[in-house]
């Protein structure tokens, strides 16, 4: 199951999203925590090295977050590397 608490800022929905994840036993990814976190842009980063269309390496590398916040692709630990300006650009 996922949870997305969406509202203004300072509303308090890290508050409540991190309790509710205790609560529940479930996973806590605070995706305010990563600039513009969308899968495209954790996707960037193996696009650029393999020269591949994103829809392909979808497909093929799946996106995941740890309990840290930490973003990996096909087990590869991206977190620094979609934070580049390379990458915003």
């Amino acid at each position: 199951m996922i949870v997305s608490i969406d509202g203004p800022a300072g509303a308090g929905k890290s508050t409540v999203a991190s309790r509710l994840a205790e609560r529940l036993d479930f996973r806590y990814l605070d995706t305010g925590r990563l600039p513009r976190p969308d899968l495209a842009r954790a996707a960037r980063p193996a696009c650029r090295r393999q020269g591949a269309r994103l829809s392909e390496l979808a497909a093929a590398n799946p996106v995941d977050f740890d309990e840290h916040g930490r973003c990996f692709i096909a087990g590869t630990d991206v977190t620094a590397a979609i934070r580049r300006a390379e990458i915003d650009r």
